[in-house]
C-alpha cells in the first residue's frame, strides 16, 4: 500500500504534467499565422490621400488649416515627434519604420523603432477591461486583442484589437492631422495575413474620436522582407534632433550650437531666469 508520501508525490507529478501539457498546447505555434519577420509599409506613411478631407468637426478642421499655416511658415506644426515625443497610436501604425510581431500565447508585440525604440503590448489573455483608474495613460494606449479562427480550419486568421487609454499630445500623420485633445480614443483593428498575397499582411484601422465627425477607417498594408536576415535600425531621437520647444514655441538649434528662429519674425525665448549678456 502507498503511503501518504508517495500519494502526495504521485499527484504532484500528474500536477505537473497536466500542467506542462497546456502549457505545450498554449504555445503550439502551428495555430497562429506565421507574422514572423520584418514588415514595411506599402504607400506613404498617411492617413490622408492627395486630395482627401478628413471628416472633422469644424472646430477642428480650422485648428488643421491653422496648424498648415504654422508648417507653411516654418513652424514644427501640431506633430508632437517633432519634439521626440512617441508617435503614439494610430500614427505609430503608419510603419515610419519597419515593424516586427512578437507572438506569445498570453500577448503579442508590435516593435518598431522610430524617434525612439517603440512598443506596442496587445494582451490576448481574456482579460476584462480595467477602469480607467487602474491605468496608466501612455501614447499607445491600451490594447486588448483576440485571436479569430474566421474559417474554422483550426487556426487563427485575425487578430481583433481595441486600444484605449490614451495620453497626448498625438496626431494622426507628420501633417499634423489632429486628434482631440481629450484623448477619448478608441482604435479598432483587424491585423491579417492576405490569403492571395504572400508575405503581405494588413491592418484594418477604425479610429473614434471626438475630432471626427464619424468612426474613420483606413485599411494599411505592410509587406515581409525577403531578406534572411534583415537590418533592423535603432533610432534615438535627441541624438540629432535640431527642434526645441520653449514654453509653446519651436526653435532651432543652429549647426554652431546657437538658438535661432524657425519662423519669420519670431521672437525670441523668454530669458527672465539669465542675467543680460554684458
Amino acid at each position: 500500500m502507498l503511503d501518504r508520501n508517495s500519494i502526495a508525490a504521485i499527484a504532484l507529478a500528474v500536477s505537473l504534467l497536466a500542467t506542462l501539457t497546456v502549457a505545450a498546447q498554449a504555445h503550439d505555434e502551428a495555430k497562429y499565422p506565421d507574422v514572423k519577420g520584418q514588415w514595411s509599409r506599402v504607400g506613404a506613411p498617411r492617413w490622408l490621400a492627395r486630395g482627401e478631407k478628413a471628416p472633422l468637426t469644424p472646430e477642428y478642421q480650422k485648428f488643421y488649416e491653422e496648424n498648415l499655416a504654422d508648417m507653411k511658415a516654418g513652424g514644427p506644426g501640431n506633430w508632437p515627434s517633432s519634439y521626440c515625443i512617441p508617435q503614439g497610436m494610430p500614427a505609430i501604425m503608419n510603419l515610419y519604420a519597419p515593424m516586427e510581431i512578437i507572438v506569445t500565447p498570453e500577448t503579442t508585440y508590435i516593435l518598431i523603432s522610430h524617434i525612439n525604440d517603440s512598443y506596442r503590448r496587445i494582451y490576448t489573455d481574456g482579460r476584462p477591461w480595467p477602469s480607467e483608474e487602474e491605468t496608466d495613460p501612455t501614447y499607445a494606449g491600451y490594447s486588448i486583442g483576440k485571436w479569430v479562427d474566421e474559417d474554422g480550419d483550426g487556426k487563427y486568421d485575425v487578430l481583433e484589437v481595441e486600444t484605449r487609454y490614451f495620453k497626448g499630445p498625438r496626431a494622426f500623420e507628420s501633417t499634423g492631422l489632429p486628434l482631440h485633445k481629450d484623448n477619448k480614443t478608441v482604435i479598432k483593428e483587424r491585423i491579417y495575413l492576405d490569403k492571395t498575397q504572400p508575405g503581405v499582411i494588413w491592418d484594418d484601422i477604425t479610429v473614434i474620436d471626438n475630432a471626427l465627425t464619424r468612426p474613420w477607417t483606413l485599411h494599411k498594408k505592410a509587406v515581409r522582407s525577403k531578406e534572411a536576415r534583415p537590418v533592423w535600425e535603432s533610432e534615438t531621437c535627441e541624438e540629432g534632433n535640431a527642434i526645441l520647444k520653449v514654453g509653446e514655441e519651436a526653435y532651432f538649434l543652429s549647426a554652431d550650437g546657437y538658438l535661432m528662429p524657425a519662423k519669420k519674425d519670431q521672437k525670441p525665448p523668454d530669458l527672465r531666469y539669465f542675467k543680460a549678456a554684458q
